[in-house]
């Protein structure tokens, strides 16, 4: 009696088991069997191609040794870091940081306060704009250019890709010789044109550029020694100041050879008078 009620209690059980068949499978375990591998391959391929952006040759690539580089040719060139708003609007007072304008082929997405550079950036910048547009018929952006040491300081704490704005890496931003240059909307034939442009300029010696990675743009530090590789005439002309000092006539001196000879009269000591008594 009992092992025939054992034996009723299992088939019970093991009856739904026995009679499920491929056809009674959910509908959710066919389409995972159904999706196609290639489709997945293509959503990630193309999160890649987002985020990633275009692939970044190796002579852009960012590093430390580069920004070693870019503070030792602001340490070459003898140029200050701008310590603050009033520090920034002396340099712009007497020319040493120049205005970047708009024009046909370059756009400046940047505060008309900090849109100023050092002249030998600004002549790169007029260069590979003209040559951009001839190439392509549309302008190119500057995202960034001068800073100050206390914009840099508050950069970092929202942007962790920012560099320090101390130290033997500190940003070369800071000296009014770098420009940040937008990659954002370009084609990839556009992108590898400026990426090829910049990296021949680093192969002459005459700019420090890094693209980017988390940020879409083109870093370019500028040397001084771009306007003599361009072909400037006058190299030191931007540089001079806008204040004019008046000149101020300084007199000959007059050595004591060159004076006249005293005479005895002049020499003589003038006494009171004495009159001789009459007799």
């Amino acid at each position: 009696m009992r092992s025939a009620v054992i034996a009723l209690l299992l088939s019970a059980l093991c009856t739904p088991v026995l009679a499920m068949s491929a056809r009674n499978v959910p509908h959710r375990t066919q389409v995972r069997k159904l999706s196609n591998p290639g489709h997945r391959h293509h959503r990630v391929r193309f999160r890649r191609l987002r985020f990633r952006g275009f692939a970044i040759i190796a002579a852009l690539r960012g590093s430390r040794d580069s920004l070693l580089k870019q503070n030792d040719e602001i340490d070459r060139a003898g140029l200050p870091r701008v310590q603050d708003d009033e520090q920034l609007e002396q340099l712009k007072a007497v020319g040493y940081l120049v205005p970047i304008k708009e024009s046909r082929a370059l756009r400046v997405a940047v505060p008309e306060e900090r849109g100023y550079c050092r002249p030998w950036t600004l002549a790169f910048l007029d260069d590979l704009s003209s040559d951009y547009y001839k190439q392509f018929r549309t302008p190119i952006q500057v995202n960034s250019a001068v800073r100050t040491v206390e914009q840099q300081r508050k950069l970092r704490r929202h942007n962790g890709n920012a560099a320090p704005e101390s130290g033997e890496t500190a940003s070369s931003h800071l000296a009014g010789i770098t420009v940040d240059i937008s990659k954002r909307g370009m084609t990839r034939k556009q992108h590898k044109w400026v990426a090829d442009y910049l990296a021949r300029l680093k192969t002459d010696g005459v700019i420090e550029p890094e693209e980017e990675r988390r940020q879409p743009v083109f870093h370019v530090m500028v040397s001084d020694r771009y306007l003599a590789y361009s072909g400037r005439e006058n190299p030191v002309e931007p540089l001079k100041a806008k204040i004019e000092i008046p000149e101020i006539p300084i007199p000959t001196p007059v050595l004591a050879s060159d004076a006249a000879p005293a005479t005895l009269t002049d020499t003589a000591t003038q006494g009171p008078s004495v009159e001789t008594p009459k007799k």
